[in-house]
Order: C-alpha cells, then structure tokens, then sequence
C-alpha cells in the first residue's frame, strides 16, 4: 500500500450542514479527491451537505446509479446492473488511490449504515488503507426531531429496511419493542399495511429529512403514501416513553402457539413474534425449557395433566392485562392446549378475554417430510392415549381407517405407564392389514435424539417405542423406496382402489 492514496468513509450526518463532524469536515475540505453517489438526474444531497466545506480545484468523481428502480434491461437484473456499477465506480476511485491521491467518499448518514459506502469499501479496502469517519445516523436525528426517547431501560431498538415482505415486516413489527422503518418512498403502502396487521400503526410516527429545513413529523396514520419520499422513515419508540403506547395492562390476552417439534428453526416467525410480546409464559415444564426469556418475562411452568387449570390460569392472568403465551411443541391445535384454552374461555368468566391460536409444525408432517410423503394422500390422526377416551373407542376408530384404507398417523403411542397399548396396536393392524404393510417410527424428529425407522407392521417392535414417538401406519398404497440417493417413503396422490378390511 506505500505510495497509495487513502480511502477516507466520511458520514456526513443526516442533512443538516452543521451536523457534519469536525472531523469529518477537515478531512473533506484537506482531500484532493471527493466522491459522492448520485442518482440519474446528476443531483447529489450528500454534495450538498458537504458543500460548506468544499474548497476550489478539488477533483470530483460523481458516481451515478445506473438505475433508482428493479426496472432494468441487464441481463442479471437490478443486484447485477449494481453489482457492475460498483465495480465500475470502484476502479475509478482506485485509479485516483493509485496515484497517491486521498479520496474522500461522502456518505449520508453513517458510512456503514445502510450506506452505499460499504460497497466501495469491500473492494478497496483489501488493496488501499481505508478509514472510516462515523457520522450522525437518521435514526437519531429522527428521534431529536420527534422529541421521544427511542428506548429506555431494557427496551431494544430494531432497524428494518422497508423493502422486507409485508410477512417479514409484520412479524419483526410484533416482536420489536421499539423500531425504525428505513428506506420508505414506494416501500410505504406496504409498511403501513404492516403496521396496521401488527396492531402498531397507531404507535408509529412518520418523520421526513430529519434535520433539514423541510424536516416534517407527524403520526404514521395521517400521512399520504403518494407524498412519501425515500429520505423518510417510520419511528415507533418504546412504550415507555411513546405517547401513543397502550397503557400497561390496558388490554391482556392469551395466545396459543406451537414452537414446532424440537428444531428451533422450525418454529414459525410469527410465533416468535408472539413470544418476544408476552408478558407471561404458562406451559408444561419440559416446552417451557426450550424458550429463552428475556428480563421481564415470566414463566409459570406445571405438569402436563392439568391442561384446563393451566388455561384458567392463562385466562386469569390475561383478564388482569398480561399478554400470555401458552406453548406448545408442535401444533397447538393437534392434541395439544389450544382446544383446553378454548374449552376454558367458552365459560361465562372469560368472555371478555380475547383468545388468538397461532399454528406450528406438528409431529406428523414433521415425520412425513424425514421420510419422504407417507401423508400424500388421505389421512388420519389418532392419538394411542386412553386417558381422555376409552381404549374401546380407539380401536374402534382405527378399525374405521383402516377399513378406509387411510394412511394413520398415530400420536401418544405410549408412556412409562401406558406400556402394554403399542403391543395391542400391533395385535390389532395385524387383524385387518398385511404385515408388509408400511410403517414408519419417527422419534424427537428435529430433536437432538431424532431417530427414523422404516418398517413394515409385522416388523413393529413395541419396545423401541415411546411417548417421544410417532407412528405412521402406511396405506395399501404407501411405498417405501431404497435408493442410492436416499431411501423415500410415499402415498399416490391418485386413487387405485385396493380391497380392504370389513368392520
């Protein structure tokens, strides 16, 4: 690097001239070289903020975006026109770099915060020495405009670019305490869609060029999406100090949620959402192990037999103003405790309390897609456990499924005290199917202990079976493949009619 000029990342603050760094302003007014982005019309606002402390007969290399929309002719799309431009801009500052001349490149903002400084630095900086002069951020002169601390205490600050999907944007809006929406001219409609999806549109301010003299603050609500320019973003301060925040307590509630079957990435973005707002955890010891609380959050843990006291308690806390989460592993609504919640908030008592269910991936499509589709066509689900329903009534009904010729996914095959109902199960295929029938066991899937076994019904030993366990029976149809590369088990979606068992 001797002999080379040095790249120099200079933030420029978020508009207002006299926001610009000392720092920051002698090295522009020292540099021989000042660099800035431009968009196709030539005007640059990071030239204009510098423009006090330019001096004459300074080069300067303007950078010009090639395209400010997706619309592009480039072979490679919009991320391909840039990534070329990048290329190009970067080479003509090297050119400069080379000639031991210092190149100041102005960025707006922070250079490192959604800057299009870091592009320059990620293929200079390996070659030439760089160094970077932070600057003020827009978040925080948006924040001084509005007058309203940003968070306080244990309070955190999420930074989401606008281009996200509504989905991605509502559910980061849930889960945020407090949040700023960055790069929003088109981008509004739908962040504000998302806003009123999460509940959090009546929190939210709309400041525009924070810190300059057309600076404007107004609620989020009230603002006209035609109007909205890029150099404009959504602030929803923590609801400590947000004005506009629901008062504590003001409004409780219970929500329902499956974290899935034991991965965590397996647990939906939407139900995170759900559990970074609680207030309160109320479930069963063993699920409520897999969260990760953060300060303020209680759990309230108890066995898995008392499923209705458990909603009462739910409901109770909720009709006092707390935001309660009730978890379940897999889907709430599969065997689990979104119908005890519902059961319970039916009661005269607990009318008034609002009940949400969020879904999760549950045991049996999580089984399914470890082996391949042994649910691609008809199915049933059938839970072993004869603790809420007689044993009678279970054979029974596994009886009508398999005289349907339906593929059945069995939950709660059994337990420490439910030993002898797997040998019966067996003893009870064998009396209406083949023993080549298909089987399969899946064990903890997306679990640390995950075990698969493919195997037919009179190969099933009862022993390896558990309450951690799924079976899925397979239908007349249901195929198991071995393959090189890797064994698959599968249901025809088509239907060929095959002689079955009579009840």
């Amino acid at each position: 690097m001797s002999g080379n000029g040095k790249l120099w990342g200079v933030g420029l603050g978020p508009g207002d001239s006299e926001l610009v760094t000392i720092k920051a302003a002698r090295l522009i007014g020292a540099a021989p070289v000042i660099a800035y982005h431009c968009a196709r019309h030539g005007n640059s606002i990071a030239r204009s903020v510098a423009e006090p402390y330019l001096r004459a007969g300074q080069i300067e290399e303007r950078l010009m975006y090639p395209v400010t929309t997706e619309t592009t002719d480039h072979p490679r799309g919009y991320a391909g026109a840039l990534a070329d431009f990048y290329t190009e801009s970067a080479q003509r500052l090297a050119e400069h770099l080379r000639a031991g001349r210092d190149v100041v490149l102005l960025a707006e903002g922070d250079p490192l915060f959604f800057s299009s400084y870091m592009h320059m630095h990620k293929r200079l900086a390996t070659d030439f020495a760089a160094e970077i002069i932070p600057g003020v951020t827009s978040v925080s002169a948006a924040s001084a405009a509005m007058a309203i601390p940003l968070v306080e205490g244990e309070e955190t600050l999420t930074v989401i670019p606008g281009t996200l999907s509504q989905v991605d944007l509502t559910a980061r809006f849930r889960s945020a305490d407090a949040f700023a929406v960055m790069k929003l001219g088109r981008t509004f409609t739908t962040v504000r869609a998302s806003l009123e999806e999460s509940g959090r549109l009546e929190e939210a301010w709309y400041v525009e060029r924070a810190s300059t003299a057309s600076q404007r603050v107004l609620p989020a609500a009230d603002v006209d999406p035609a109007q909205v320019p890029y150099f404009s973003m959504i602030v929803v301060p923590g609801g400590r100090n947000n004005p506009a925040a629901p008062a504590a307590g003001a409004s409780g509630e219970v929500v329902v949620v499956g974290l899935g079957p034991g991965r965590d990435t397996w647990t939906t973005p939407e139900v995170r959402a759900e559990l970074a707002a609680a207030t309160d955890f109320v479930g069963y010891t063993t699920y409520l192990k897999r969260l990760t609380p953060r300060p303020g959050q209680r759990i309230h843990a108890s066995d898995n037999r008392v499923e209705s006291e458990r909603a009462e308690f739910a409901l109770a806390l909720a009709h006092r103003g707390a935001r309660v989460v009730v978890v379940s592993s897999g889907d709430p609504g599969v065997f689990a405790m979104a119908t005890a919640v519902a059961e319970v908030a039916s009661e005269p008592a607990w009318q008034d309390v609002p009940v949400r269910v969020v879904p999760g991936v549950t045991a049996a499509t999580a089984v399914a897609a470890a082996v391949g589709a042994p649910l691609g066509h008809d199915f049933a689900v059938i839970s072993l456990s004869d603790r809420l329903k007689p044993w009678e009534v279970i054979c029974e009904r596994i009886r009508h499924a398999l005289a349907a010729d339906l593929v059945i996914a069995i939950y709660n095959p059994g337990s420490a005290s439910r030993s002898w109902q797997v040998p019966a199960l067996k003893e009870l295929l064998l009396e209406s199917v083949s023993p080549e029938r298909v089987l399969v066991l899946g064990r903890d899937v997306g679990g640390p202990e995950q075990s698969l076994h493919t195997t037919t019904v009179g190969g099933l030993d009862p022993a390896v079976v558990d309450m951690r366990t799924l079976i899925v029976v397979g239908s007349s149809a249901t195929t198991a493949v071995s393959r090189a590369g890797g064994d698959l088990v599968f249901t025809p979606r088509r239907h060929t009619p095959a002689p079955g068992p009579t009840v």
